[in-house]
């Protein structure tokens, strides 16, 4: 949550001037296949759709990473089907595990999946697979099904009232791409191993990323499970891990073909060692989430929602749902006019306030009519004071709003105490030389990363779940 100001959110739409349908030759395949596009209007498209990712999401600030991502992600589209596109990558700042590739050659990678690589190989597979997803056009071979479903998950408001403070509307989504279904799955690491071949690396490295994420995806599904969440997985559909999967043992031995002689010689010690002072899980730039709290070092705010609801944060926007999903709290940072109240900023921008009620000197709520996620109806509203801005809180259900906790909320919106600012200062990645006598579980006790450092420990330096570090080994820890 970065953006000191909110405009005007406008709800997705998606791809609905671009319906011409007709027949494309797949670039990989050589076959028509039934698209509702031309190539230039997926470039179109792709242009479009990273100004709404670059909006919900923001760059991560790494000039080393950045430039070995531009360089691997170059080589592997140079040696791609469609080596001819001018592909564009873009490193994200999100703890989530994702990478994701939109229409016309428009890749992203987040820093959250970089911290599980171990190796040049394998992030160039997990580039060389997104690049495969775009090389056989597969987000245009499902546009249909994307005309209905929506091609961003993305969260969005309708803007509403004089000066366009938005209501709950949309979906509760997080992802920005849901997965394309096995069968093309299957064929962009088919792709990706083919690419890392004719690139010059041993195209079996695209099973070890598999792996990796494999790994990374059965302990995420375990925790989020035990804490009450959806987990916060790779988009990749992994029907079994790579050991037990025999057709993708089959599609990624199909590269080998392409093998260059002249294979790439790569140092793992110098990949892992340019990870030092990455950033690991939330950012302090964007707030902390810690439980049902979430801390803003820049902002200087931190806020308390009910137990156990599950708190999202975009660049603009905190979403906090309860457990069974039938309730949501919205929170935006707006600027007000000189020094107008709470009341006066919730009059101004909501026509149809009612029922309106101080809460405290600097907190003023009130009822309107509008949609939500839950359809149109009630939706509680608040405003808090915060020096030269305002802190606008929504609130809606299917069924009463909750009206102790919405409050509970408001009120909890205040500064810093010196105890809370270390809560908000993020953590990074250290690479550290392993001594005689290390184990994980004696690292675990030295790392912040709560009841689950141990797995977490494992899981970045690619030894989940029983492996341990030898002696003198170079390997990523968090501090």
């Amino acid at each position: 949550m970065s953006l000191r100001r909110i405009g005007r959110i406008v709800l997705l739409s998606v791809f609905t001037a671009l319906v011409v349908g007709g027949c494309a030759t797949n670039p990989v395949t050589g076959k028509q296949n039934f698209v509702l596009m031309s190539e230039d209007q997926e470039i179109d498209l792709g242009k479009q759709y990273h100004g709404q990712v670059m909006k919900q999401y923001k760059e991560y600030r790494d000039p080393e990473l950045t430039a070995l991502v531009n360089k691997l992600g170059g080589e592997l589209a140079a040696n791609s089907h469609r080596g001819d596109l001018n592909f564009h990558f873009t490193v994200l700042d999100s703890p989530e595990v994702n990478a994701f590739a939109l229409p016309g050659g428009y890749i992203y990678i987040t820093r959250g999946i970089v911290a599980y690589m171990n190796s040049e190989e394998e992030l160039a597979g997990v580039l060389g697979h997104e690049i495969g997803h775009v090389t056989a056009r597969h987000s245009v071979r499902q546009h249909a099904a994307s005309t209905t479903a929506g091609l961003l998950g993305a969260v969005a408001t309708v803007a509403t009232g004089s000066q366009g403070v938005g209501q709950l509307s949309g979906q509760l989504g997080g992802a920005l791409v849901s997965g394309y279904g096995r069968g093309h799955e299957l064929e962009a690491d088919r792709l990706g191993a083919e690419y890392l071949a004719r690139t010059g690396y041993d195209p079996d490295m695209m099973l070890e990323v598999v792996g990796i994420l494999k790994d990374q995806e059965e302990f995420e599904i375990q925790r989020a499970k035990e804490e009450g969440r959806p987990p916060r997985i790779y988009h990749g559909v992994f029907a079994s891990h790579p050991r037990n999967d025999q057709r993708l043992q089959e599609v990624v031995k199909a590269a080998e073909k392409y093998s260059n002689p002249q294979a790439k010689r790569t140092d793992p010690d110098t990949f892992i060692t340019m990870l030092e002072g990455v950033t690991f899980g939330d950012s302090e730039e964007q707030g902390i989430v810690r439980g049902n709290r979430f801390y803003h070092l820049p902002l200087d705010f931190r806020i308390e929602f009910p137990s156990g609801w599950r708190i999202q944060n975009t660049q603009d926007q905190l979403l906090a749902v309860k457990p069974d999903d039938s309730a949501v709290f919205l929170v935006i940072l707006d600027s007000r006019a000189g020094r107008e109240s709470a009341g006066a900023y919730l009059r101004r921008n909501f026509d149809n306030l009612r029922q309106g009620k101080v809460l405290d000197a600097d907190s003023y709520a009130g009822l309107i009519q509008g949609k939500s996620p839950f359809g149109t109806g009630t939706i509680r509203v608040a405003a808090r004071l915060h020096d030269a801005n305002v802190f606008v809180v929504q609130g809606a259900a299917r069924g009463s709003i909750p009206e102790d906790a919405f409050f509970d909320t408001v009120r909890s919106i205040r500064r810093l105490d010196s105890s809370e600012r270390a809560l908000a200062v993020e953590k990074r990645i250290k690479v550290i030389r392993v001594r005689a006598g290390d184990t994980f579980a004696s690292l675990a006790r030295r790392s912040d990363l709560g009841v689950y450092a141990e797995a977490q420990l494992r899981l970045m330096n690619g030894m989940y779940p029983d492996g341990q570090p030898r002696a003198g080994q170079l390997i990523k820890i968090v501090q």
